[in-house]
């Protein structure tokens, strides 16, 4: 099931002491294909609209279950924000990330006080799908497959309408779902008409043939500093909502991710991580139509040697 419009007005209320109201800002370019405008969940307290999720899933646990502490699967940014909760409540917190995770969230999470078990990709995704880890019994935190989490993500939808009631299109990145499908949830209730567009990195894009063929696909991926979202495959349930709320699946190479990441960073100085800039990327480049298009930054958490080179066209 997906997140009920009641269910994410609950969730405002449940985060609203850990997530701030991000800013909606247009993109300063005035030979773009649309109007596009940037939902900058870059500038949460962890850099990244994790904490929206995570803040609401969290909230829900019984005082049994946060006793016994809270483990999360991630790359870096739920793990982030399962993190940060969890300092601020004063429980253990254990990440199972995997061994390509950038190293630059790897410590942001430990210095949020989080314990991070590195383990090779296939174990990680399978974390996802059991929900457990051996020798771990505390309450697991979904980074994307969680009704809570969705409806965290869905109060961007929320800010994006109060925000541009004549939003046109919203284009959300896709790494597990939960994020464009947390927004798209508000979106289809409170404004039908609105195209939502799912934005991917083609080193890991299962979604777009997954839709194309009416079931889970598998795809080649390959990492890259879009290290945010990118799969080999989409999970079943996961794919149903999108084809449900969604109108497509858009891709974007790291050519054009990396070009939008210098576009934000030199006209609005803004810093995204490559996951942030997919959808700037596929607005960019027309795939979004035309009209007020929104694109979600969904975080910033990149690496600044790497986001140097980005910047300066020395390679990624």
């Amino acid at each position: 099931m997906s997140p009920t419009l009641a269910e994410i007005e609950d969730a405002r209320q449940a985060i609203a002491s850990a997530a701030i109201r991000t800013p909606l800002v247009r993109l300063n370019l005035d030979d773009a294909p649309a109007e596009i405008y940037l939902k900058l969940e870059n500038l949460q307290p962890i850099g990244s609209f994790k904490l929206r999720g995570a803040a609401n899933a969290i909230a829900h646990l019984s005082p049994e279950q946060l006793r016994r502490g809270v483990f999360t699967a991630s790359a870096g940014n739920m793990a982030q924000g399962v993190a940060w909760i969890a300092r601020r409540l004063g429980i253990p917190c254990t990440v199972i990330a995997p061994d390509s995770a950038p190293e630059t969230k790897v410590r942001a999470v430990e210095r949020l006080g989080g314990r991070v078990i590195k383990v090779p990709f296939e174990r990680w995704w399978r974390t996802f799908q059991e929900r457990a880890y051996p020798g771990l019994d505390g309450a697991f935190v979904h980074a994307f497959d969680d009704p809570y989490v969705m409806a965290g993500n869905g109060t961007i939808g929320l800010e994006i309408l109060e925000d541009l009631p004549d939003v046109d299109a919203v284009v959300i990145g896709w790494g597990g779902g939960g994020l464009t499908c947390g927004i798209a949830s508000a979106l289809r209730t409170l404004k039908p008409a609105c195209r939502i567009y799912a934005a991917e990195v083609a080193t890991g894009a299962p979604l777009a043939p997954s839709l194309a063929a009416g079931a889970p696909q598998v795809v080649e991926y390959t990492p890259s500093f879009v290290d945010g979202i990118g799969s080999k495959t989409v999970f079943p349930q996961m794919l149903e909502r999108a084809q449900q709320l969604i109108d497509g699946a858009l891709v974007a190479s790291l050519d054009e991710i990396a070009a939008a990441v210098r576009l934000m960073a030199e006209r609005n100085r803004v810093i995204a991580e490559g996951a942030g800039a997919c959808s700037v990327a596929c607005a960019l480049a027309g795939r979004a139509g035309r009209g007020k298009v929104v694109c979600v930054v969904s975080g910033g958490n990149i690496d600044l040697g790497k986001f140097c080179a980005v910047v300066s066209g020395e390679g990624y």
